[in-house]
């Protein structure tokens, strides 16, 4: 048997359009290889070789491409952020940072505008970087309630917000990278058990994992599901899931939510045999895909076995 080398021509599908034509350049990526030459008169004069690869960031990272370019502006950014950061009181210090924004509701005009969410021992704020300025600012002892909000975006995703009431009973809606870490910090403010500040540039202490490692997560799209490697990490509260280039996890998923674990037979992205299906206690179901899923399906089962004592 021999493949097929006749040359690829061009088709005509008036039913594709350009949205088909990006989704396929940004999820999948196409590989272009181009000899041209020009001639004058049957005289080659200049010869052009091309061989190129187009597709999204975030499968040129997936395939090992660009990883140095990647690095290098992630490294950057940090730097830049700690540069710019809150210019704190005299004795405050910064509980948790992360990046987010502030609905505004004020006159004619309401939207969101984005920025970095700060919690201090003393202060809410929502700063913007560039122009510098504070969009929004409460002190802690003027909160009077937290919750959080499920809100559906333009592109049909659901989103947590972060509802706050202070004390001359308006209501202000703010975003977080994980708005349920901020909720619990906020919560715990309020009760008096605020967790201790942090020195300047540093990050909140994150609870350690249980399990963490490269995952497959099947991710819900209008145009249809579709594949996405990237890390997990499972603690005692919750299974979350971020690809290289997410700004936050696509997948937070608390652990009092899974109901089971299972392996599905058929081939996924790690091979025969990889998916793993996730049932939820509200009767959804979570596809994932590992390199080991018998070891994922157990560290993900309700039941965990507790390693015997001598």
């Amino acid at each position: 048997m021999t493949a097929d080398r006749s040359p690829m021509r061009p088709t005509r599908d008036p039913r594709v359009t350009l949205d088909d034509l990006v989704e396929v350049l940004l999820n999948k990526g196409a590989v272009l290889h181009l000899d041209l030459i020009v001639a004058v008169a049957d005289i080659p004069l200049i010869g052009v070789s091309i061989r190129a690869a187009v597709a999204g960031m975030e499968t040129m990272l997936e395939y090992g491409m660009m990883r140095h370019w990647d690095d290098a502006t992630r490294a950057w950014a940090e730097r830049s952020a700690a540069r710019r950061a809150l210019d704190l009181r005299e004795g405050e210090g910064v509980v948790h940072r992360t990046s987010g924004g502030h609905l505004l509701t004020e006159g004619v005009y309401t939207g969101w505008r984005p920025g970095t969410v700060y919690l201090t021992d003393q202060r809410l704020v929502v700063l913007r970087e560039e122009p510098r300025e504070i969009l929004w600012q409460t002190e802690l002892a003027a909160v009077r309630a937290v919750r959080l909000e499920p809100e559906r975006t333009v592109g049909g995703e659901e989103r947590l917000r972060l509802k706050v009431t202070v004390a001359d009973g308006g209501q202000e809606v703010l975003s977080a990278r994980e708005p349920e870490t901020l909720h619990d910090l906020l919560t715990r403010a309020r009760a008096g058990r605020l967790a201790p500040a942090l020195a300047p540039g540093a990050a909140a202490e994150e609870e350690p994992p249980l399990a963490e490692g490269h995952l497959w997560y099947r991710e819900p799209r209008r145009s249809g599901p579709l594949w996405r490697g990237g890390q997990a990490r499972l603690t005692a509260d919750r299974l979350t899931w971020k690809s290289p280039v997410d700004s936050r996890p696509a997948l937070v998923l608390p652990t009092a939510h899974i109901a089971g674990a299972r392996r599905l037979p058929g081939h996924g992205p790690a091979g025969e045999g990889s998916v793993l299906a996730l049932r939820t206690t509200a009767g959804d179901e979570v596809r994932l895909a590992a390199d080991d899923p018998v070891a994922w399906v157990e560290r993900l089962s309700p039941a965990r076995p507790v390693a015997a004592t001598g």
